[in-house]
Protein backbone atom coordinates (compact mmCIF):
# COMPACT_ATOMS: atom_id res chain seq x y z
CA UNK A 1 0.00 0.00 0.00
CA UNK A 2 3.03 2.31 -0.02
CA UNK A 3 1.94 3.67 -3.41
CA UNK A 4 -1.38 5.06 -2.16
CA UNK A 5 0.14 8.52 -2.01
CA UNK A 6 1.46 10.68 0.78
CA UNK A 7 3.04 14.03 1.43
CA UNK A 8 1.67 17.57 1.40
CA UNK A 9 0.75 17.49 -2.30
CA UNK A 10 -1.63 14.58 -1.71
CA UNK A 11 -3.08 15.88 1.51
CA UNK A 12 -6.68 16.44 0.55
CA UNK A 13 -6.79 16.35 -3.23
CA UNK A 14 -9.14 13.82 -4.83
CA UNK A 15 -7.62 11.47 -7.35
CA UNK A 16 -9.12 12.56 -10.66
CA UNK A 17 -9.39 8.99 -11.94
CA UNK A 18 -10.74 7.13 -8.92
CA UNK A 19 -12.44 9.80 -6.81
CA UNK A 20 -10.24 8.83 -3.90
CA UNK A 21 -9.24 11.48 -1.39
CA UNK A 22 -6.09 11.08 0.68
CA UNK A 23 -5.34 12.71 4.01
CA UNK A 24 -1.69 12.65 5.02
CA UNK A 25 -0.28 12.08 8.47
CA UNK A 26 2.45 10.05 10.11
CA UNK A 27 2.42 6.29 9.66
CA UNK A 28 2.81 4.32 12.86
CA UNK A 29 2.55 0.67 11.83
CA UNK A 30 3.67 -0.58 8.40
CA UNK A 31 0.34 -2.27 7.73
CA UNK A 32 -2.91 -1.35 6.02
CA UNK A 33 -6.54 -1.96 6.85
CA UNK A 34 -9.96 -1.11 5.46
CA UNK A 35 -13.14 -0.63 7.48
CA UNK A 36 -16.05 1.50 8.62
CA UNK A 37 -15.47 4.75 10.52
CA UNK A 38 -16.43 5.05 14.17
CA UNK A 39 -15.63 8.35 15.89
CA UNK A 40 -14.42 8.43 19.49
CA UNK A 41 -15.31 11.74 21.14
CA UNK A 42 -14.92 11.29 24.91
CA UNK A 43 -14.60 15.01 25.68
CA UNK A 44 -18.32 15.58 25.05
CA UNK A 45 -19.21 13.55 28.14
CA UNK A 46 -16.74 15.51 30.29
CA UNK A 47 -18.05 19.01 29.58
CA UNK A 48 -18.20 20.75 32.96
CA UNK A 49 -20.09 23.88 32.03
CA UNK A 50 -19.74 26.82 34.43
CA UNK A 51 -18.65 26.37 38.07
CA UNK A 52 -21.08 27.11 40.91
CA UNK A 53 -20.71 30.11 43.21
CA UNK A 54 -17.66 29.65 45.51
CA UNK A 55 -19.65 30.15 48.70
CA UNK A 56 -21.75 27.06 47.87
CA UNK A 57 -18.71 24.77 47.79
CA UNK A 58 -17.36 22.86 50.80
CA UNK A 59 -13.55 22.65 50.27
CA UNK A 60 -13.13 19.79 52.74
CA UNK A 61 -15.79 17.67 51.06
CA UNK A 62 -14.35 18.45 47.60
CA UNK A 63 -10.85 17.43 48.65
CA UNK A 64 -12.29 14.20 49.97
CA UNK A 65 -14.01 13.60 46.63
CA UNK A 66 -10.71 14.22 44.88
CA UNK A 67 -8.81 11.71 47.04
CA UNK A 68 -11.54 9.10 46.53
CA UNK A 69 -11.26 9.62 42.76
CA UNK A 70 -7.47 9.28 42.93
CA UNK A 71 -7.79 5.99 44.83
CA UNK A 72 -10.32 4.61 42.36
CA UNK A 73 -8.25 5.74 39.36
CA UNK A 74 -5.10 4.22 40.83
CA UNK A 75 -6.76 0.85 41.35
CA UNK A 76 -8.10 0.97 37.79
CA UNK A 77 -4.70 1.92 36.34
CA UNK A 78 -2.83 -0.81 38.19
CA UNK A 79 -5.25 -3.46 36.93
CA UNK A 80 -4.99 -2.13 33.36
CA UNK A 81 -1.18 -2.10 33.56
CA UNK A 82 -1.05 -5.74 34.56
CA UNK A 83 -3.39 -6.70 31.72
CA UNK A 84 -1.28 -4.68 29.30
CA UNK A 85 1.90 -6.35 30.55
CA UNK A 86 0.42 -9.74 29.73
CA UNK A 87 -1.07 -8.85 26.35
CA UNK A 88 1.23 -6.31 24.70
CA UNK A 89 4.37 -6.13 26.80
CA UNK A 90 6.27 -4.54 29.65
CA UNK A 91 7.03 -1.23 27.93
CA UNK A 92 3.38 -0.60 27.15
CA UNK A 93 2.39 -1.46 30.71
CA UNK A 94 5.10 0.88 32.00
CA UNK A 95 3.22 3.74 30.33
CA UNK A 96 0.22 3.08 32.56
CA UNK A 97 2.45 2.57 35.60
CA UNK A 98 3.86 6.04 34.95
CA UNK A 99 0.31 7.43 35.02
CA UNK A 100 0.08 6.37 38.66
CA UNK A 101 2.94 8.79 39.29
CA UNK A 102 0.99 11.61 37.67
CA UNK A 103 -2.00 10.79 39.88
CA UNK A 104 0.07 11.17 43.02
CA UNK A 105 2.24 14.08 41.88
CA UNK A 106 2.51 16.55 44.81
CA UNK A 107 2.24 19.52 42.42
CA UNK A 108 -1.06 18.26 41.06
CA UNK A 109 -2.40 17.52 44.53
CA UNK A 110 -1.32 20.96 45.76
CA UNK A 111 -2.96 22.60 42.76
CA UNK A 112 -6.24 20.80 43.40
CA UNK A 113 -6.23 21.73 47.09
CA UNK A 114 -5.53 25.39 46.30
CA UNK A 115 -8.36 25.46 43.77
CA UNK A 116 -10.86 23.85 46.16
CA UNK A 117 -9.86 26.36 48.86
CA UNK A 118 -10.84 29.06 46.38
CA UNK A 119 -14.31 27.54 46.02
CA UNK A 120 -14.00 25.25 43.00
CA UNK A 121 -15.60 21.77 43.04
CA UNK A 122 -13.15 18.89 42.69
CA UNK A 123 -13.75 18.33 38.96
CA UNK A 124 -13.06 22.00 38.14
CA UNK A 125 -10.05 21.94 40.42
CA UNK A 126 -8.66 18.89 38.60
CA UNK A 127 -9.13 20.55 35.23
CA UNK A 128 -7.34 23.69 36.45
CA UNK A 129 -4.50 21.82 38.18
CA UNK A 130 -3.65 19.82 35.07
CA UNK A 131 -4.02 22.71 32.60
CA UNK A 132 -0.67 24.36 33.36
CA UNK A 133 1.26 21.10 33.19
CA UNK A 134 -0.38 20.11 29.90
CA UNK A 135 0.41 23.52 28.44
CA UNK A 136 4.04 23.22 29.57
CA UNK A 137 4.53 19.87 27.84
CA UNK A 138 2.81 21.12 24.68
CA UNK A 139 5.38 23.91 24.50
CA UNK A 140 8.25 21.44 24.36
CA UNK A 141 9.61 19.57 21.37
CA UNK A 142 9.79 15.93 20.33
CA UNK A 143 8.81 13.19 22.74
CA UNK A 144 8.35 15.53 25.68
CA UNK A 145 5.56 17.37 23.83
CA UNK A 146 3.74 14.08 23.40
CA UNK A 147 3.62 13.57 27.18
CA UNK A 148 0.74 16.05 27.23
CA UNK A 149 -1.48 13.17 26.07
CA UNK A 150 -0.46 11.16 29.12
CA UNK A 151 -1.52 14.02 31.38
CA UNK A 152 -4.84 14.36 29.54
CA UNK A 153 -5.38 10.65 30.02
CA UNK A 154 -4.90 10.93 33.79
CA UNK A 155 -6.98 14.11 34.01
CA UNK A 156 -9.89 12.60 32.09
CA UNK A 157 -9.76 9.41 34.15
CA UNK A 158 -10.16 11.50 37.32
CA UNK A 159 -12.96 13.53 35.76
CA UNK A 160 -14.87 10.38 34.81
CA UNK A 161 -14.71 9.16 38.41
CA UNK A 162 -15.74 12.55 39.79
CA UNK A 163 -18.63 12.94 37.33
CA UNK A 164 -19.76 9.31 37.43
CA UNK A 165 -19.37 9.04 33.65
CA UNK A 166 -19.13 5.53 32.24
CA UNK A 167 -16.18 4.89 30.00
CA UNK A 168 -16.82 3.97 26.35
CA UNK A 169 -16.05 0.28 25.89
CA UNK A 170 -13.43 0.46 23.16
CA UNK A 171 -12.81 -3.26 23.58
CA UNK A 172 -16.26 -4.04 22.12
CA UNK A 173 -16.26 -2.00 18.91
CA UNK A 174 -17.97 -3.57 15.87
CA UNK A 175 -15.76 -5.83 13.80
CA UNK A 176 -14.12 -3.95 10.93
CA UNK A 177 -14.03 -0.60 12.76
CA UNK A 178 -11.65 2.16 11.73
CA UNK A 179 -11.47 4.30 14.86
CA UNK A 180 -11.04 8.05 14.39
CA UNK A 181 -10.39 10.54 17.18
CA UNK A 182 -8.85 13.91 17.86
CA UNK A 183 -6.38 11.97 19.98
CA UNK A 184 -6.21 8.57 21.65
CA UNK A 185 -4.77 8.17 25.10
CA UNK A 186 -2.60 5.21 26.07
CA UNK A 187 -5.38 3.68 28.15
CA UNK A 188 -7.79 4.08 25.21
CA UNK A 189 -5.41 2.32 22.84
CA UNK A 190 -4.47 -0.58 25.08
CA UNK A 191 -8.15 -1.62 25.27
CA UNK A 192 -8.56 -1.97 21.49
CA UNK A 193 -9.18 -5.48 20.16
CA UNK A 194 -6.98 -6.13 17.08
CA UNK A 195 -9.52 -8.69 15.88
CA UNK A 196 -12.21 -6.00 15.72
CA UNK A 197 -10.30 -2.84 14.82
CA UNK A 198 -9.12 -2.61 11.20
CA UNK A 199 -7.17 0.59 11.82
CA UNK A 200 -7.10 3.94 13.56
CA UNK A 201 -6.28 7.55 12.76
CA UNK A 202 -5.98 10.66 14.90
CA UNK A 203 -5.90 14.38 14.27
CA UNK A 204 -2.97 14.94 16.63
CA UNK A 205 -0.01 12.94 17.91
CA UNK A 206 3.35 11.68 16.70
CA UNK A 207 5.05 8.36 16.04
CA UNK A 208 6.70 8.26 19.46
CA UNK A 209 3.56 9.08 21.46
CA UNK A 210 2.64 6.33 23.88
CA UNK A 211 -0.67 5.63 22.15
CA UNK A 212 1.22 5.16 18.86
CA UNK A 213 3.70 2.79 20.47
CA UNK A 214 0.86 0.70 21.88
CA UNK A 215 -0.93 0.63 18.50
CA UNK A 216 2.30 -0.63 16.94
CA UNK A 217 2.60 -3.35 19.59
CA UNK A 218 -0.97 -4.43 18.86
CA UNK A 219 -0.16 -4.60 15.15
CA UNK A 220 -2.92 -2.09 14.31
CA UNK A 221 -2.66 -0.09 11.07
CA UNK A 222 -2.40 3.49 12.33
CA UNK A 223 -1.85 7.04 11.09
CA UNK A 224 -1.48 9.94 13.52
CA UNK A 225 -1.18 13.70 13.17
CA UNK A 226 -3.60 13.91 10.21
CA UNK A 227 -4.83 17.36 11.29
CA UNK A 228 -8.22 19.05 11.17
CA UNK A 229 -9.08 17.58 7.75
CA UNK A 230 -9.83 14.31 9.52
CA UNK A 231 -12.98 15.96 10.91
CA UNK A 232 -14.43 15.83 7.39
CA UNK A 233 -14.59 12.03 7.46
CA UNK A 234 -18.13 10.99 8.30
CA UNK A 235 -18.99 8.21 10.71
CA UNK A 236 -20.14 5.13 8.84
CA UNK A 237 -18.04 5.81 5.74
CA UNK A 238 -15.52 3.33 4.41
CA UNK A 239 -11.83 4.28 4.55
CA UNK A 240 -8.41 2.71 4.16
CA UNK A 241 -5.73 3.35 6.77
CA UNK A 242 -2.26 2.92 5.26
CA UNK A 243 0.23 2.90 8.13
CA UNK A 244 3.19 2.51 5.80
CA UNK A 245 2.55 5.51 3.54
CA UNK A 246 0.96 7.48 6.38
CA UNK A 247 -2.35 8.21 4.64
CA UNK A 248 -6.06 7.80 5.25
CA UNK A 249 -7.85 7.09 1.96
CA UNK A 250 -11.48 8.22 1.61
CA UNK A 251 -13.72 6.75 -1.09
CA UNK A 252 -11.16 4.01 -1.74
CA UNK A 253 -11.27 2.33 -5.14
CA UNK A 254 -11.77 -1.40 -5.45
CA UNK A 255 -8.06 -1.74 -6.17
CA UNK A 256 -7.07 0.23 -3.08
CA UNK A 257 -9.46 -1.76 -0.87
CA UNK A 258 -8.15 -5.04 -2.24
CA UNK A 259 -4.54 -4.01 -1.58
CA UNK A 260 -5.39 -3.01 2.00
CA UNK A 261 -7.26 -6.24 2.67
CA UNK A 262 -4.39 -8.29 1.27
CA UNK A 263 -1.97 -6.41 3.52
CA UNK A 264 -4.17 -6.64 6.61
CA UNK A 265 -2.21 -9.36 8.39
CA UNK A 266 0.05 -12.29 7.82
CA UNK A 267 -1.75 -15.66 7.84
CA UNK A 268 -1.63 -17.74 10.99
CA UNK A 269 0.86 -20.59 10.65
CA UNK A 270 0.64 -23.43 13.12
CA UNK A 271 3.65 -25.21 11.68
CA UNK A 272 7.23 -24.33 12.59
CA UNK A 273 9.00 -21.92 10.25
CA UNK A 274 12.46 -22.02 8.72
CA UNK A 275 14.55 -19.53 6.83
CA UNK A 276 14.85 -20.12 3.10
CA UNK A 277 18.07 -22.07 3.69
CA UNK A 278 16.59 -24.33 6.37
CA UNK A 279 17.42 -22.72 9.74
CA UNK A 280 14.47 -23.29 12.10
CA UNK A 281 13.52 -20.43 14.41
CA UNK A 282 11.09 -21.04 17.24
CA UNK A 283 8.46 -18.29 17.41
CA UNK A 284 6.79 -18.31 20.82
CA UNK A 285 4.56 -15.99 22.83
CA UNK A 286 4.77 -13.99 26.04
CA UNK A 287 1.75 -14.68 28.27
CA UNK A 288 0.52 -13.98 31.77
CA UNK A 289 -1.94 -16.81 32.36
CA UNK A 290 -3.30 -20.05 30.94
CA UNK A 291 -6.08 -18.34 28.97
CA UNK A 292 -3.53 -16.21 27.15
CA UNK A 293 -1.52 -19.36 26.40
CA UNK A 294 -4.57 -20.77 24.63
CA UNK A 295 -4.98 -17.53 22.65
CA UNK A 296 -1.30 -17.68 21.70
CA UNK A 297 -1.71 -21.23 20.42
CA UNK A 298 -4.59 -19.99 18.25
CA UNK A 299 -2.25 -17.36 16.77
CA UNK A 300 0.24 -20.03 15.75
CA UNK A 301 2.78 -19.65 18.56
CA UNK A 302 5.22 -22.55 18.84
CA UNK A 303 4.87 -22.47 22.59
CA UNK A 304 5.47 -19.92 25.33
CA UNK A 305 8.85 -18.23 25.64
CA UNK A 306 7.87 -16.21 28.71
CA UNK A 307 5.13 -17.17 31.16
CA UNK A 308 5.00 -14.27 33.62
CA UNK A 309 4.01 -16.01 36.83
CA UNK A 310 3.71 -12.77 38.81
CA UNK A 311 0.16 -12.43 37.48
CA UNK A 312 -0.79 -15.38 39.67
CA UNK A 313 0.37 -13.36 42.68
CA UNK A 314 -1.26 -10.01 41.92
CA UNK A 315 -4.68 -8.58 42.82
CA UNK A 316 -5.09 -10.78 45.88
CA UNK A 317 -4.45 -10.66 49.62
CA UNK A 318 -2.23 -13.75 49.83
CA UNK A 319 -0.03 -15.76 47.45
CA UNK A 320 -1.40 -18.70 45.43
CA UNK A 321 -0.74 -22.06 47.04
CA UNK A 322 1.19 -24.92 45.45
CA UNK A 323 -1.85 -26.68 43.99
CA UNK A 324 -3.25 -23.54 42.37
CA UNK A 325 0.09 -22.84 40.70
CA UNK A 326 0.47 -26.49 39.63
CA UNK A 327 -2.90 -26.44 37.86
CA UNK A 328 -2.14 -23.15 36.11
CA UNK A 329 1.17 -24.40 34.72
CA UNK A 330 -0.32 -27.70 33.54
CA UNK A 331 -3.20 -25.95 31.75
CA UNK A 332 -0.76 -23.63 29.97
CA UNK A 333 1.26 -26.60 28.70
CA UNK A 334 -1.87 -28.41 27.59
CA UNK A 335 -2.82 -25.43 25.40
CA UNK A 336 -0.17 -26.61 22.95
CA UNK A 337 -0.37 -29.94 21.20
CA UNK A 338 3.03 -30.03 19.53
CA UNK A 339 4.31 -32.64 21.93
CA UNK A 340 7.68 -32.82 23.65
CA UNK A 341 10.58 -30.54 22.74
CA UNK A 342 12.97 -32.20 25.17
CA UNK A 343 14.46 -34.50 22.54
CA UNK A 344 15.49 -31.53 20.40
CA UNK A 345 12.69 -32.06 17.91
CA UNK A 346 9.96 -29.71 16.80
CA UNK A 347 7.81 -30.07 19.90
CA UNK A 348 6.49 -27.14 21.90
CA UNK A 349 7.61 -25.89 25.28
CA UNK A 350 6.25 -23.46 27.85
CA UNK A 351 9.02 -21.49 29.54
CA UNK A 352 7.89 -20.37 32.98
CA UNK A 353 9.69 -17.47 34.60
CA UNK A 354 9.83 -17.77 38.37
CA UNK A 355 8.37 -14.90 40.36
CA UNK A 356 9.76 -11.57 39.17
CA UNK A 357 8.64 -8.75 41.40
CA UNK A 358 10.36 -5.67 42.76
CA UNK A 359 11.26 -2.67 40.66
CA UNK A 360 8.01 -1.55 39.05
CA UNK A 361 6.00 -4.59 40.17
CA UNK A 362 4.60 -4.30 43.68
CA UNK A 363 2.81 -7.11 45.52
CA UNK A 364 1.15 -5.63 48.65
CA UNK A 365 1.45 -8.69 50.89
CA UNK A 366 5.21 -8.91 50.16
CA UNK A 367 5.81 -5.51 51.80
CA UNK A 368 7.97 -4.09 48.99
CA UNK A 369 8.57 -0.36 48.76
CA UNK A 370 8.76 0.56 45.04
CA UNK A 371 10.74 3.72 45.91
CA UNK A 372 13.27 2.18 48.27
CA UNK A 373 13.35 -1.05 46.28
CA UNK A 374 13.45 0.14 42.68
CA UNK A 375 15.07 -1.29 39.56
CA UNK A 376 18.45 -1.53 41.31
CA UNK A 377 17.02 -3.12 44.44
CA UNK A 378 15.86 -6.61 45.36
CA UNK A 379 14.30 -7.94 42.17
CA UNK A 380 13.82 -11.30 40.50
CA UNK A 381 16.00 -14.16 41.71
CA UNK A 382 17.71 -11.91 44.26
CA UNK A 383 14.40 -11.55 46.08
CA UNK A 384 13.54 -15.24 45.71
CA UNK A 385 16.83 -16.31 47.26
CA UNK A 386 16.47 -13.83 50.10
CA UNK A 387 13.47 -12.45 51.91
CA UNK A 388 10.89 -14.58 50.10
CA UNK A 389 12.62 -17.93 49.82
CA UNK A 390 9.45 -19.61 51.11
CA UNK A 391 7.44 -18.41 48.08
CA UNK A 392 10.25 -19.56 45.79
CA UNK A 393 10.27 -23.05 47.28
CA UNK A 394 6.50 -23.37 46.93
CA UNK A 395 6.70 -22.26 43.33
CA UNK A 396 9.50 -24.72 42.56
CA UNK A 397 7.47 -27.57 44.05
CA UNK A 398 4.51 -26.67 41.81
CA UNK A 399 6.77 -26.36 38.76
CA UNK A 400 8.55 -29.69 39.24
CA UNK A 401 5.23 -31.45 39.82
CA UNK A 402 3.76 -29.83 36.69
CA UNK A 403 6.84 -30.82 34.69
CA UNK A 404 6.27 -34.42 35.72
CA UNK A 405 2.60 -34.28 34.79
CA UNK A 406 3.11 -32.87 31.26
CA UNK A 407 6.14 -35.08 30.57
CA UNK A 408 3.83 -38.08 30.89
CA UNK A 409 1.45 -36.61 28.27
CA UNK A 410 2.81 -37.05 24.71
CA UNK A 411 0.37 -34.43 23.39
CA UNK A 412 1.34 -31.69 25.86
CA UNK A 413 4.13 -29.16 25.54
CA UNK A 414 7.08 -29.56 27.86
CA UNK A 415 7.59 -27.22 30.78
CA UNK A 416 10.85 -25.29 31.19
CA UNK A 417 11.82 -22.95 34.01
CA UNK A 418 13.96 -19.82 33.94
CA UNK A 419 15.21 -17.55 36.70
CA UNK A 420 14.82 -13.77 36.26
CA UNK A 421 17.51 -11.10 36.56
CA UNK A 422 20.42 -13.46 37.23
CA UNK A 423 23.58 -11.43 37.73
CA UNK A 424 26.25 -13.93 38.74
CA UNK A 425 27.17 -17.60 38.69
CA UNK A 426 26.81 -17.57 42.49
CA UNK A 427 23.15 -16.55 42.20
CA UNK A 428 22.51 -19.14 39.51
CA UNK A 429 24.25 -21.87 41.50
CA UNK A 430 22.14 -21.00 44.54
CA UNK A 431 18.93 -21.21 42.48
CA UNK A 432 19.96 -24.57 41.01
CA UNK A 433 20.73 -25.87 44.49
CA UNK A 434 17.19 -24.91 45.55
CA UNK A 435 15.82 -26.92 42.64
CA UNK A 436 17.80 -29.97 43.75
CA UNK A 437 16.68 -29.50 47.34
CA UNK A 438 13.02 -29.33 46.32
CA UNK A 439 13.46 -32.39 44.10
CA UNK A 440 14.94 -34.30 47.02
CA UNK A 441 11.97 -33.32 49.22
CA UNK A 442 9.50 -34.52 46.57
CA UNK A 443 11.44 -37.77 46.30
CA UNK A 444 11.22 -38.29 50.05
CA UNK A 445 7.48 -37.62 49.95
CA UNK A 446 6.90 -39.99 47.03
CA UNK A 447 5.44 -37.19 44.87
CA UNK A 448 5.71 -37.50 41.08
CA UNK A 449 7.81 -34.81 39.43
CA UNK A 450 10.37 -34.22 36.69
CA UNK A 451 13.41 -31.99 36.36
CA UNK A 452 12.52 -29.49 33.61
CA UNK A 453 14.84 -27.67 31.25
CA UNK A 454 16.38 -24.86 33.28
CA UNK A 455 17.48 -21.46 32.08
CA UNK A 456 18.60 -18.01 33.17
CA UNK A 457 17.44 -14.62 31.96
CA UNK A 458 20.08 -12.22 30.71
CA UNK A 459 18.93 -8.72 31.60
CA UNK A 460 22.07 -7.10 32.97
CA UNK A 461 25.55 -6.33 31.64
CA UNK A 462 26.91 -8.69 34.32
CA UNK A 463 24.95 -11.61 32.90
CA UNK A 464 25.85 -10.74 29.30
CA UNK A 465 29.56 -10.59 30.15
CA UNK A 466 29.46 -13.99 31.85
CA UNK A 467 26.97 -15.66 29.48
CA UNK A 468 29.37 -18.50 28.68
CA UNK A 469 29.73 -19.39 32.36
CA UNK A 470 25.98 -19.21 32.95
CA UNK A 471 25.34 -21.36 29.89
CA UNK A 472 27.66 -24.04 31.27
CA UNK A 473 25.16 -24.53 34.09
CA UNK A 474 21.80 -24.42 32.30
CA UNK A 475 20.00 -25.57 29.16
CA UNK A 476 19.20 -22.12 27.79
CA UNK A 477 19.51 -18.37 28.20
CA UNK A 478 16.70 -15.91 27.47
CA UNK A 479 17.44 -12.23 26.85
CA UNK A 480 15.03 -9.67 28.24
CA UNK A 481 15.95 -6.80 25.93
CA UNK A 482 13.77 -4.24 27.75
CA UNK A 483 15.76 -4.58 30.97
CA UNK A 484 19.05 -5.17 29.17
CA UNK A 485 18.70 -1.83 27.38
CA UNK A 486 17.73 -0.16 30.65
CA UNK A 487 20.80 -1.38 32.50
CA UNK A 488 23.32 -1.09 29.65
CA UNK A 489 22.27 2.49 28.91
CA UNK A 490 21.65 3.48 32.57
CA UNK A 491 18.16 4.66 31.59
CA UNK A 492 15.42 3.79 34.06
CA UNK A 493 12.20 2.39 32.63
CA UNK A 494 10.12 4.44 35.05
CA UNK A 495 11.44 7.82 33.80
CA UNK A 496 9.73 9.08 30.64
CA UNK A 497 12.65 11.36 29.77
CA UNK A 498 14.79 8.24 29.31
CA UNK A 499 12.55 6.71 26.63
CA UNK A 500 14.98 7.46 23.83
CA UNK A 501 17.92 5.82 25.62
CA UNK A 502 16.14 2.50 26.10
CA UNK A 503 16.31 1.62 22.41
CA UNK A 504 17.89 -1.85 21.95
CA UNK A 505 19.47 -0.63 18.70
CA UNK A 506 22.16 1.31 20.53
CA UNK A 507 25.47 -0.37 19.60
CA UNK A 508 26.30 -1.18 23.24
CA UNK A 509 23.02 -3.08 23.69
CA UNK A 510 23.46 -4.96 20.42
CA UNK A 511 26.98 -5.99 21.40
CA UNK A 512 25.76 -7.22 24.79
CA UNK A 513 23.12 -9.27 22.97
CA UNK A 514 25.68 -10.66 20.52
CA UNK A 515 28.00 -11.63 23.36
CA UNK A 516 25.14 -13.43 25.07
CA UNK A 517 24.34 -15.46 21.96
CA UNK A 518 28.00 -16.35 21.49
CA UNK A 519 28.35 -17.36 25.15
CA UNK A 520 25.17 -19.43 25.12
CA UNK A 521 26.21 -21.41 22.08
CA UNK A 522 29.73 -21.89 23.48
CA UNK A 523 28.10 -23.49 26.51
CA UNK A 524 25.88 -25.69 24.29
CA UNK A 525 22.73 -23.82 25.37
CA UNK A 526 20.03 -22.46 23.11
CA UNK A 527 19.22 -18.76 23.38
CA UNK A 528 15.96 -16.84 23.09
CA UNK A 529 14.86 -13.21 23.15
CA UNK A 530 11.65 -12.34 24.98
CA UNK A 531 11.74 -8.53 25.11
CA UNK A 532 9.75 -6.15 22.90
CA UNK A 533 12.52 -6.33 20.30
CA UNK A 534 11.54 -9.92 19.46
CA UNK A 535 8.05 -8.91 18.34
CA UNK A 536 9.15 -6.30 15.80
CA UNK A 537 9.24 -7.88 12.31
CA UNK A 538 11.61 -5.11 11.21
CA UNK A 539 14.20 -6.50 13.62
CA UNK A 540 13.70 -10.21 12.87
CA UNK A 541 16.51 -10.29 10.31
CA UNK A 542 18.92 -8.77 12.83
CA UNK A 543 18.04 -11.28 15.56
CA UNK A 544 18.21 -14.26 13.23
CA UNK A 545 21.52 -12.96 11.93
CA UNK A 546 22.87 -12.74 15.47
CA UNK A 547 22.13 -16.44 15.90
CA UNK A 548 19.09 -16.28 18.19
CA UNK A 549 17.24 -19.63 18.30
CA UNK A 550 13.89 -18.52 19.72
CA UNK A 551 11.85 -15.32 19.54
CA UNK A 552 9.03 -14.71 22.03
CA UNK A 553 6.55 -11.84 21.82
CA UNK A 554 2.99 -10.67 22.30
CA UNK A 555 0.76 -13.20 20.53
CA UNK A 556 -0.65 -10.64 18.10
CA UNK A 557 2.69 -10.31 16.25
CA UNK A 558 3.47 -14.04 15.99
CA UNK A 559 2.07 -14.41 12.42
CA UNK A 560 4.03 -11.39 11.16
CA UNK A 561 7.31 -12.59 12.66
CA UNK A 562 6.80 -16.10 11.30
CA UNK A 563 6.19 -14.66 7.84
CA UNK A 564 9.36 -12.60 8.12
CA UNK A 565 11.46 -15.60 9.20
CA UNK A 566 10.20 -17.60 6.23
CA UNK A 567 11.41 -14.84 3.87
CA UNK A 568 14.95 -14.68 5.27
CA UNK A 569 18.15 -16.34 4.17
CA UNK A 570 20.21 -16.92 7.32
CA UNK A 571 23.61 -16.25 5.73
CA UNK A 572 22.42 -12.88 4.41
CA UNK A 573 20.89 -12.12 7.82
CA UNK A 574 24.26 -12.86 9.44
CA UNK A 575 25.94 -10.37 7.12
CA UNK A 576 23.36 -7.74 8.06
CA UNK A 577 23.95 -8.43 11.76
CA UNK A 578 27.72 -8.16 11.27
CA UNK A 579 27.34 -4.73 9.68
CA UNK A 580 25.00 -3.61 12.48
CA UNK A 581 27.51 -4.72 15.12
CA UNK A 582 30.23 -2.72 13.37
CA UNK A 583 28.15 0.48 13.55
CA UNK A 584 29.27 3.16 15.96
CA UNK A 585 25.93 4.95 16.44
CA UNK A 586 22.28 4.05 16.66
CA UNK A 587 21.67 6.06 13.52
CA UNK A 588 24.16 3.88 11.64
CA UNK A 589 22.45 0.75 12.98
CA UNK A 590 19.08 1.98 11.74
CA UNK A 591 20.55 2.82 8.34
CA UNK A 592 22.04 -0.68 8.13
CA UNK A 593 18.63 -2.19 8.83
CA UNK A 594 16.85 0.12 6.40
CA UNK A 595 14.82 1.76 9.18
CA UNK A 596 13.71 5.42 9.07
CA UNK A 597 15.54 7.90 11.24
CA UNK A 598 13.76 8.72 14.49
Amino acid sequence: MADAGSGPDAESDPDSDTGERRLSGTGVTPRSGVGTVVWHRPDAALDLGDPPEPDTVDPVAERERFHEAVAAAREELEAEAERARATVGDDEADVLDAHVGFLTDPQVESGVEDATDEGLPAEFAVREAFATHIETFEGMEGRMAERADDLRDVRDRLLRHLLGVERTDLGALPEGTVLLAERLTPSDTVRLDPDRVAGLATMTGGRTAHAAIIARSLGLPAVVGVGDDLESVAAGSEVVVDGEAGVVVLNPSAETRAAAEADESAPVRHERVQTTDGKEIEVAANVGNAAEAEAAADRGADGVGLYRTEFLFLDRDSPPDEDEQYEAYVVACEAFSGGSAADGGAGDRVVVRTLDVGGDKDVPYMDLDPVENGFLGERGIRLSLGAHADLFETQLRALLRAAGRVAADPESADLAVMFPLVRSVEELDAALERVESVAADLDDEGVDYARPELGAMVETPAAALTADRLADRVDFLSVGTNDLAQYVMAASRDVDAMDDLRDPLYPAVLRALARTVEGAHAGDAWVGVCGEMAGDPQLTELLVGLGVDELSMGAVTVPDVKARVADLESAAAAETAERALAAETRREVRETLGLPEE
